[in-house]
Formats: structure tokens, sequence, C-alpha cells
């Protein structure tokens, strides 16, 4: 599913455009984010691309949903 990731005010964020649905993320497997599985506040968690660790946000991406309702 497309993501868009961004950090505001130092939260780091996923918005879903599909469910009209943003969520602040709660945890996260890798410290440089990419490659690695994000926990969002609902529930979700995701496995995002592989990405350079300098990445700039927001971007879009391509994410796969592991978990939740």
């Amino acid at each position: 599913m497309k993501i868009m990731l961004r950090r505001s005010e130092g939260i780091l964020s996923v918005y879903v455009p599909k469910k009209d649905l943003e969520e602040p993320v709660t945890e996260q497997e890798k410290e440089t984010l990419w490659g690695g599985t994000i926990t969002m506040a609902n529930g979700w968690v995701l496995e995002l691309p592989e990405m350079p660790a300098d990445t700039k946000l927001p971007i879009t991406v391509e994410a796969r949903r592991l978990s939740g309702d």
C-alpha cells in the first residue's frame, strides 16, 4: 500500500491516502527506519522498503501491512 511518511515537530507519522488515515509511529524496528517495521498508534505494523539512511522526509513509499485491524 502507498503511504506517506513525515516528521512534524519531531514526531514521525504515517498517512494512508486510501483510508484517509493519519497516525503517529509508536515503535520502529530500526534506528534508520528503512528496511524494518514500524508500528502505528492504531496497532498496524508496516514493513518499509530498503532505502538509504539519509532519505529525506516527507516521502511516499510502498509499504506492506503485516498486522493490525
